[in-house]
Formats: C-alpha cells, structure tokens, sequence
C-alpha cells in the first residue's frame, strides 16, 4: 500500500545532523532508516538498547551514526542526548520527537489516577523536554527543523489521557512554531492514524490485557478503521515519507502545521 513513500531523495539531508527519539521500533526506526538513506548523520535514542539494531542497519545505509540510551520523560535525559549530537556531530539541525503511545486502552472511568499521570508522562513530556533540550543548540546553529509525532486520536475512543497528551504536543508545536519562526527553527507535527508495525519486542504495558481489555482495544480498532476514508491502517513508510518532508527543506514555508496522515481521519 505504501508505494510512493518508499521513495527516497538521496541526499536530501546530506550535512544535516537529526536526532530520533524512539527510534528502536515502529515509526522511529523507520525514519531513522529513511533518514540515513537520504544522508543524514544521526544519533538515534531510546530507552531499549535494541536501538544499536537500527543503528547498525543505518549505517548499512552508509550513515554516521550514533546511540544514546535515555529515558526522554525526564529533562535530564532529553538534555543529554542533545549534548551527545553535537559532541559527535557538531551541531544540530532536525530533530524528531517520536517517543509516545498509548499505554492502556479502556474508557476514562476506568483510569486510575497514576495510569492517567504515567500516559501524559509518555506521550506529552518527552515532546516538550527534547523540543527544550534541542532550541539552544539549534538557535546557536542559525535554525533548524523539529517535527513531532502526534496523533488524530485527540479524537478517539478508550483513549482520552493520551488523547490530552496528544493534543498538547499540537498546542505546542503551533506556540513552539510561532515564538522561534524568526530565528530559523521550523517547527511542524504528524498526526498519523493507525499504523501497521511488526509486533513491539517491548510492549509498552508489560500487563498483558485481560479479556474486557482486549474488547475495548477491538473498538478503538474499529473506530480507527471506520475513521479512516481509506478504510485501512496506514504503514510506517507511509508515516516517516510525511515526517521527513516536514523535516526537510522541501517545506521551507512550512511551520505550525499539525498534518494528519491517517487516510483522511482529521481527528
């Protein structure tokens, strides 16, 4: 289904230094691929140490690459991973925000209070810290690009901690895009839809989900589906060809966009 997306432009992010957050699986490690296909120099991070796979494919591809292990929810984190890029590197010049997801799928009756905290821990702050982490050393560069991976679940069912998250990375895509448009820093999101992907090698529930679970997950499911003017899940090439325009300066007069690319769901 993902035809066109897998096409690339070699050297398109030749001389530019990325950084990909959650890059180990999914959508992360798809655009750390596209990403070094097309030239970039990256420094890849994530909490799993399965990343230095991903990193060794990318450097099949002929990229210089380097990996951080870091938990991005804690600023800490976030700050040393963008050090690490520009001690390797030099610089920094893309950054993509990917870490985030559901953790639980249920309706919000059903969320105790640290199962709503734990999913805005994950799929709001490590957004907001690595786009703080990064604007030091991408305003000392003269500019840069970040693009953030949302969600059209702001507009879901079973979902609605993330779907906050979710919303407040696009609050802070257009706010971050509005205040840094002059110094150079583009700043645009993603909001896919559902995704196809291998199964996760680390699930990001370790509890797996009891029979009244797995019904709620089949109707989020059928929503996604039933969203989607396609009628299908998306593909994580589908995604990454979307994250790596906004990136790229083939969106030069792009900013402040959260782009749905979810078959046609707007979310």
């Amino acid at each position: 289904m993902s035809g066109a997306a897998d096409i690339v432009s070699p050297g398109r992010f030749a001389g530019k230094v990325a950084v990909v957050t959650g890059a180990a699986q999914g959508i992360g490690r798809a655009v750390a691929l596209r990403l070094a296909r097309e030239g970039a120099d990256l420094l890849l991070t994530d909490r799993s140490e399965i990343v230095a796979e991903a990193a060794a494919e990318a450097r099949g591809h002929g990229a210089r690459v380097a990996v951080r292990l870091a938990d991005v929810e804690h600023y800490e984190g976030c700050e040393q991973v963008m050090a690490a890029a520009v001690d390797r590197f030099g610089r920094l010049d893309v950054l993509i925000n990917n870490v985030g997801g559901s953790i639980w799928f249920k309706p919000y009756a059903h969320y105790a209070p640290a199962e709503v905290e734990a999913e805005i821990r994950r799929s709001l702050f490590p957004t907001l810290w690595c786009c703080r982490a990064a604007l030091p050393p991408m305003l000392e560069g003269g500019g840069g690009s970040i693009v953030n991976v949302s969600s059209v679940a702001t507009r879901g069912l079973n979902r609605v901690p993330y779907a906050a998250a979710k919303g407040g990375v696009n609050a802070l895509t257009a706010c971050l895009a509005w205040e840094y448009a002059a110094h150079g820093v583009r700043v645009n999101a993603v909001a896919p839809g559902g995704t196809e992907a291998p199964p996760r090698r680390i699930p990001r529930n370790p509890a797996p989900p009891g029979e009244q679970e797995r019904a709620w997950i089949e109707e989020v499911v059928a929503q996604t589906r039933a969203s989607s003017l396609m009628g299908r899940y998306g593909t994580a090439a589908e995604q990454a060809a979307a994250i790596l325009f906004l990136a790229s300066g083939e969106a030069s007069y792009v900013t402040g966009v959260t782009l749905p690319v979810a078959g046609g769901d707007r979310g």
